[in-house]
Order: structure tokens, then C-alpha cells, then sequence
């Protein structure tokens, strides 16, 4: 099946009447959860980023309390990749560099504090330093003004 250019259904989604559009956003909703939620994040959410920003901030702070009582690394790196996959599609549902930065700075400075021994096995090492290149990257597209406070708080969990 050929899918059509997103001008293409642009256009087409101009010529339909609402109460039909409502419909399609309606199925859109039910066909796919991460529809659903995104739909949900853009009525809801988007117009107070800051308020979501410390959901999220809230949401890490639960998975790492869970990850912390867990004795096996193996679980700990399923528990923390599932929670990285999470703060991906948040990043994407928030579209801002900044915000995305400061997500992946809270959530490597929660994983540093939390005492889970992520030293112990190299996949972990290896995912956390894939995060402060993420972070790094995200910083670097920043503003002047906004780059240099990312960076500070980059270096407190760099080192």
C-alpha cells in the first residue's frame, strides 16, 4: 500500500468538515496507544511543559526507586532501557532540545545518586555515557545563553 506525502493528507484534511476530522482523530486514538497519548499530551499538556517536564522528572524518580531494590544488574539494564524508551517518546511528544536535555541530565543524575552499581556491568557504563553524548549533541544545537547552564549542570554529573 502506497502512502501518500504529508502535503498530500494536509491538504486532504483541509477539505474535510470537523465533525468527520473529529472521527478520524477518534480512530487515530483507538488504533494506537502512543496515538492516544500523544493526542492526550497536545490537548493536556502542551500548553504547561514545565508542569509536564516535572511528571516526567517524578516518573524517573519512581523507576529508579524500583530499579534500586533490584539486586540482579540484568534487570536493572531491562528496567532502565524501558525507562530510557519512555523519556524518548517524551522528548519527542515535547519537541524542545532544551527540555529534552534537561530530562536525560535529571535522569543521569538520578541514576548517579540512586547507589544502583551501574560500574559494575560495561553495558551500563556504556548506556550512560550514550546519554551525555545524547545530552551533549542536544546541547550543542542550544542557544548561547541556555548552553552554558546545560553544561554546568553536564559537568556535575560528568564527573
Amino acid at each position: 500500500m502506497k502512502t501518500n506525502s504529508l502535503s498530500e493528507l494536509k491538504k486532504e484534511l483541509q477539505v474535510i468538515p470537523p465533525a468527520e476530522l473529529l472521527e478520524l482523530c477518534i480512530s487515530l486514538a483507538k488504533y494506537k496507544k502512543d496515538n492516544k497519548e500523544y493526542l492526550n499530551y497536545l490537548l493536556f499538556e502542551s500548553s504547561n511543559k514545565q508542569a509536564f517536564i516535572n511528571e516526567v522528572k517524578a516518573e524517573i524518580e519512581e523507576h529508579i526507586n524500583i530499579l534500586k531494590s533490584q539486586s540482579n544488574l540484568y534487570y536493572v539494564k531491562k528496567g532502565l532501557r524501558k525507562l530510557l524508551r519512555i523519556l524518548n517518546k517524551y522528548s519527542k511528544y515535547v519537541n524542545d532540545k532544551a527540555l529534552s536535555a534537561e530530562i536525560l541530565i535529571y535522569f543521569c543524575a538520578q541514576l548517579k545518586q540512586s547507589g544502583i552499581p551501574y560500574h559494575k556491568s560495561q553495558l551500563l557504563v556504556n548506556m550512560y555515557e550514550q546519554q551525555l553524548k545524547k545530552i551533549n549533541t542536544l546541547i550543542n544545537a542550544l542557544h548561547e545563553d541556555l548552553r552554558q547552564d546545560y553544561l554546568n549542570d553536564l559537568e556535575k554529573i560528568s564527573a
